[in-house]
């Protein structure tokens, strides 16, 4: 009913260049806001939709609005946001999600550069059927992959080498701790460090104050994602969060100009 109904949600957490701290691109996140009980949570009706296959329709409906806002704001905007949707163990096990996927963009005139799917860590390869020929038929459309909630699965360093990701997102657990756990500490650099030696990009998620920034600058990791930036803010009010950046950047040539 919740779909039927018009109660889900799109909200999208901006994900910024640790070097520059300007938003490079946004991630996706399924909202479901009841008339009564108001917010819940997707941690409560993702895995439901999971259960009873509603996931597939749902996860589509998730990615052709995010696709069609993000074509909305590169053409408004002028920038190139690369904009991260998750794709649930389900709906990889479709037959025809490259095909999907293809249709989104060719609906939404969205360039498959600016696509980045986010597999969890956690999915057992063995478990989804042709799972590497999928991926690799979505990187062959030119649309990126991540390993999401990196380093809580039971993933073997064979498998994360043969995996056809770009990115890795290290996970907040490890991030929230650091300055706190050393031994959390040294997984994140030892992550950051064996990513780049398999020529993947870094982000980690669960930025939440300068100290974690601080760290994750120095290690080289190239994005974040956090409360320190941003929380997930609904489509209306993520335009706002790019006309206020648009206002700054328009001012600066001005400001810099001044004796």
């Amino acid at each position: 009913l919740a779909e039927k109904n018009g109660e889900l949600r799109v909200y999208y957490q901006p994900q910024v260049e640790t070097e520059s701290e300007d938003i490079s691109g946004m991630e996706a996140l399924i909202r479901w806001e009841h008339p009564e009980l108001g917010m819940i949570s997707p941690g409560f009706f993702i895995p439901l939709a999971e259960e009873n296959g509603l996931i597939v329709p749902i996860g589509e409906w998730v990615l052709r609005t995010a696709c069609a806002d993000a074509k909305r704001w590169q053409e408004r905007f002028g920038l190139n946001l690369r904009i991260s949707v998750n794709l649930s163990a389900v709906q990889l096990r479709q037959q025809n999600l490259v095909q999907v996927v293809q249709q989104v963009l060719a609906e939404t005139g969205l360039e498959s550069t600016q696509l980045d799917l986010e597999v969890t860590e956690s999915i057992n390869v063995k478990s989804i059927p042709n799972l590497m020929e999928t991926l690799h038929g979505i990187r062959e459309l030119g649309c990126k992959i991540s390993i999401d909630d990196f380093g809580t699965g039971q993933s073997s360093l064979d498998y994360i080498k043969r995996f056809p990701a770009d990115r890795i997102k290290i996970d907040q657990t490890f991030v929230r701790n650091i300055g706190v756990d050393p031994d959390d500490e040294a997984i994140v650099r030892a992550t950051i460090g064996m990513a780049h030696s398999l020529n993947r990009a870094v982000v980690a998620e669960g930025v939440e104050i300068e100290e974690h920034l601080d760290f994750l600058r120095a290690q080289g990791c190239e994005e974040l994602q956090g409360y320190l930036f941003c929380r997930p803010l609904p489509a209306a009010s993520f335009e706002n969060l790019l006309v206020e950046r648009e206002k700054v950047f328009n001012r600066l040539p001005s400001e810099e100009a001044l004796p």
